[in-house]
């Protein structure tokens, strides 16, 4: 078999096993490849239309952040970081610079299927270490109000909602708001 038969034969082994119930793989953290960009903002975009009926401006709003994230990267103060299990990306989160002293939190997310599996806990774990590494002091982050589960593990990493704004977006009545969190010792 070619290389990439190869691959995609171990992928489907992976997939066998796991849906046998046999010792399910645990999952990585990774530095971004070629293709996972557009596959994150593609992702995003499809969960937001199922889970809370958002229309394609969430495709937009998702695509230039990346775009300005690739565009504008600085890795002294910006990262980011993809959750893969069994080779497939199942989460990611991006720390930005927002100012001088603090960073920002953007696109958390995680596959309905790899949720519970503690992915999104570890992506905000390492969003908060590597912000105090590079000297935040600080960390920011926008969200919607309907997204509960993110909001609940925010909560539990410490961040405290700091504003609340209406807004009609992604053809619904929205409320953003804003998170923060000191990043002194822990």
């Amino acid at each position: 078999l070619s290389r990439p038969e190869r691959s995609q034969m171990v992928d489907a082994m992976g997939e066998i096993q796991s849906l046998l119930g046999e010792s399910e793989p645990s999952y990585l953290l990774r530095d971004p490849r070629p293709g996972d960009m557009g596959w994150i903002v593609h992702r995003q975009a499809v969960l937001y239309a199922q889970e809370y009926g958002w229309n394609v401006e969430i495709e937009a709003f998702l695509a230039e952040l990346v775009a300005k994230y690739l565009r504008e990267f600085d890795p002294k103060s910006e990262r980011c970081w993809v959750a893969e299990k069994s080779r497939r990306v199942v989460g990611s989160v991006f720390v930005v610079r927002h100012d001088d002293v603090t960073a920002k939190l953007r696109m958390l997310y995680v596959e309905p299927s790899a949720r519970g599996l503690g992915i999104g806990r570890r992506l905000v774990d390492e969003a908060l270490s590597f912000a105090r590494l590079v000297g935040s002091k600080t960390m920011v982050l926008w969200t919607n109000s309907p997204l509960t589960s993110a909001r609940r593990l925010y909560e539990k990493a410490g961040f405290q909602l700091v504003e609340e704004q209406p807004h009609h977006s992604y053809g619904q009545e929205l409320v953003g708001q804003v998170w923060a969190r000191d990043l002194g010792p822990e």
